[in-house]
């Protein structure tokens, strides 16, 4: 209780009024509203004020005005700067002094949309660094919020790298500067790009300034095309092109690299500029040709994979960068002309032959041929002269058919050896390509790899019998099947064709043959070994008018013969003493007339 102080009461306090419920002094309600009045801020409706946050939580942020109420704003008005925090000043835009409920209603959005056109066109003009909120994505790049203005940030102005997901920056603030913007349709660009470009072009300098031919550097992959890989080196960018990129033959730069995959690359070359810097990532490594096994040698069996195909050959890797060729002669013992891709394709596992190998030039070539026996080794054993075989047409020329009986073994049948009977112009009236032809060797050429083959002499030569059918003299009958300038063909019996020229084809009448006219023909000529039948149907009516003519000749002197014996006798057997007998009495005879 020592401690106590006493205090003097106010010696003007109405006690009267306090215990009437009115703790006022003498001094008016009124008077006292005035003078807290007054100790605020004076503030108006519609005006843009600089407040200080006092509180924020999840939802909400408060700010004083230093008006006798707080506002409360939301905090997604302040989402393009996530690090406000209490005690930071702000701007707010008033919307109303007091509300139904006598609150304070401020908006900050509000408050920036209000400066935000005179704030960007000053960032511009001072090339200054502003805050944005990434809002969402729309057609070419991002919508952002700078001021409360939406502005436009194009894709290729987001980083100095291409982007390749843009949804990761939505809802981000960034550092942008304001590149453009259009007065009239109040349009504004911003970059962030931009600021990242002056920094790494310093950066770039540097680099640059250090670089040197088969200096090793570290890289990140920044891109991936058809033809090569872009890395990035710390703010310059160099290409390694596709070729450059493994020892063996590459189809997909993929197959190498990934995207932001960190690798060493040497410099391989640069323009005077260092614009362009060409990177290897295959020299880090030995050539495979002076790692490739020192016994390997000629005749050796190799496996491997085919990497390329061509219509001459086809090129087989049997070790990452180490190639050989095997051309299309080498694929099979056939002498057709054929495209190497009839017997492989690009991914095929295939084992091979060497057949020869140049280790300085880095050459090789293989062959397939030589896994099998040459079938022209045992040509005689296998296919001799007179066996009969099944061959298949492969070509036809004007003058024969060319077949094979198998790989590698081909023969030729002449056009001539074809049919006994049959006047051939053309191997295709006989048979086609791809057909199964029945064949007997005639001869053997083994140097020239090739055989004669016959068909015809399978079966009995039948002009052998046609000799004593088609006798010169003997009557067929025969039908017009052609017709020809020098001309018409005659079918004959037994499948036989004959040759009739035009004068040989007048009727009696004096008319011409026709065409599929049925008419009997003479053999006239029979030529066994060059299969020629000349007939004439003329010859027929014309020979049966001579014999009758002859006929007639010889009757007519038979009966002059017997009318006349005697003087046929004497004229016969008339001597030169006749003679003179005769001219005396022929005097004597004239005498007596006198």
């Amino acid at each position: 209780m020592e401690n106590l102080k006493e205090v003097a009461p106010i010696e003007d306090f109405n006690w009267d009024a306090y215990e009437n419920g009115e703790a006022t002094t003498e001094a008016s309600h009124e008077e006292l509203e005035k003078a807290y009045d007054n100790t605020l801020n004076k503030i108006n409706d519609r005006e843009v004020v600089d407040g200080t946050v006092i509180a924020m939580n999840k939802r909400e942020v408060v700010v004083n005005i230093g008006y006798k109420s707080d506002g409360i704003i939301p905090l997604s008005e302040f989402r393009y700067n996530p690090d406000l925090k209490v005690g930071d000043t702000v701007e707010v835009y008033i919307e109303n002094q007091e509300d139904k409920k006598g609150q304070l209603v401020l908006s900050h959005k509000k408050a920036r949309a209000t400066r935000s056109w005179d704030r960007v066109n000053a960032a511009l003009d001072n090339n200054e660094i502003i805050k944005g909120y990434i809002k969402c994505r729309t057609k070419g790049g991002m919508i952002v919020d700078v001021f409360g203005i939406e502005a436009f940030l194009p894709g290729s102005q987001i980083d100095v790298k291409p982007i390749r997901d843009y949804d990761v920056f939505v809802g981000k603030t960034m550092e942008f500067k304001v590149v453009k913007i259009n007065q009239e349709f109040k349009n504004v660009v911003v970059s962030h790009k931009a600021l990242i470009e002056a920094e790494l072009e310093q950066q770039k300098k540097e680099i640059i300034s250090k670089l040197e031919k088969g200096q090793v550097l570290e890289g990140t992959v920044k891109n991936i095309t058809s033809y090569g890989v872009f890395i990035d080196l710390g703010g310059v960018d160099g290409l390694i092109h596709i070729t450059d990129l493994s020892w063996g033959r590459v189809s997909d730069p993929h197959e190498v690299v990934e995207l932001d995959q960190k690798l060493n690359v040497v410099i391989l070359d640069f323009d005077d500029e260092k614009k362009r810097i060409a990177l290897g990532l295959k020299q880090l490594t030995p050539h495979p040709w002076d790692a490739l096994d020192p016994n390997l040698k000629v005749g050796d069996h190799v496996k491997g994979k085919v990497v390329v195909m061509a219509d001459y050959g086809a090129f087989i890797e049997i070790a990452p960068g180490v190639e050989g060729l095997i051309h299309v002669s080498e694929m099979s013992w056939s002498q057709h002309l054929r495209s190497a891709q009839d017997f492989m394709k690009v991914g095929d596992e295939v084992e091979a032959v060497i057949l020869t190998l140049d280790r300085e030039e880095r050459k090789m070539s293989l062959g397939i041929k030589q896994l099998k026996p040459d079938p022209w080794e045992t040509i005689e054993e296998k296919y001799p002269v007179g066996s009969k075989h099944t061959a298949k047409v492969r070509n036809f020329t004007n003058f024969g058919v060319f077949v094979e009986i198998e790989e590698g073994v081909d023969g030729l049948i002449h056009i001539s050896d074809l049919s006994w009977t049959k006047k051939i112009k053309h191997p295709s009236e006989f048979t086609q390509i791809g057909a199964d032809i029945e064949v007997i060797v005639l001869e053997i050429d083994k140097e020239n790899r090739r055989l004669s083959l016959g068909h015809k002499q399978l079966e009995e030569n039948p002009w052998d019998v046609f000799e004593t059918v088609f006798t010169v003299g003997s009557v067929h009958e025969g039908t017009i099947i052609e017709m020809l300038d020098k001309g018409a063909v005659v079918a004959l019996p037994y499948g036989v064709e004959g040759f009739a020229t035009p004068k040989h084809l007048v009727k009696e009448d004096g008319t011409q043959a026709q065409l599929d006219e049925k008419l009997p023909f003479k053999v006239i000529e029979f030529n066994k070994d060059a299969k020629r039948i000349i007939v004439s149907h003329s010859r027929i009516f014309e020979d049966a008018a001579k014999a009758e003519e002859r006929a007639e000749k010889k009757a007519a002197k038979k009966a002059k013969k017997e009318e006349t014996p005697v003087i046929t006798n004497q004229a016969a057997s008339t001597t030169l003493g006749d003679i003179d007998a005769l001219a005396a009495l022929k005097e004597q005879l004239e005498k007596n007339k006198e």
